[in-house]
């Protein structure tokens, strides 16, 4: 049924148990994973009174984003060979996630997105994360909410 599953992840310990589930879900429907990390972009520096000057160059920014998103993409896509699920990984630098996470999908021709919930529980737990709701109401491509 599906071929290619797109799994967003930010590296937290929710995301790692959707990673952990989305393999599961995909080796069972015999499908490859594309997981993917939304880089933050650079954040512009908001000089007046009392404002702390960060020294980070957009340069030095740009390298840690680059290695934290390798390291998150690494460790996912470790867990999908020790369960022998073909995968893959995708990055770009976003400023709006939820488009990054669409664009990623339609990029890597992805025919399901498995995304978490952001495991809210009582009255929040009937709104979804704000990223997941975006997805879910933009995308044409299908989305599995995983909570």
């Amino acid at each position: 049924m599906f071929k290619n599953i797109l799994v967003p992840t930010d590296g937290s310990e929710l995301s790692e148990s959707t990673v952990a589930r989305a393999i599961t879900f995909a080796k069972e429907a015999g499908a490859r994973v594309t997981f993917f990390y939304a880089q933050p972009d650079f954040p512009m520096p908001i000089y007046g009174e009392g404002a702390l000057i960060d020294p980070t160059t957009p340069e030095q920014f740009s390298r840690a984003a680059q290695a934290e998103a390798e390291r998150i993409l690494s460790k996912a896509r470790e867990a999908a060979a020790l369960a022998e699920v073909t995968s893959s990984g995708d990055t770009v630098v976003s400023e709006v996630p939820y488009e990054a996470i669409i664009e990623s999908a339609e990029r890597n021709a992805c025919d399901l997105i498995f995304m978490a919930s952001h495991g809210r529980r009582g009255l929040s737990g009937f709104l979804l994360g704000s990223e997941t709701q975006k997805v879910l109401t933009h995308s044409k491509i299908p989305v599995l909410v995983y909570r």
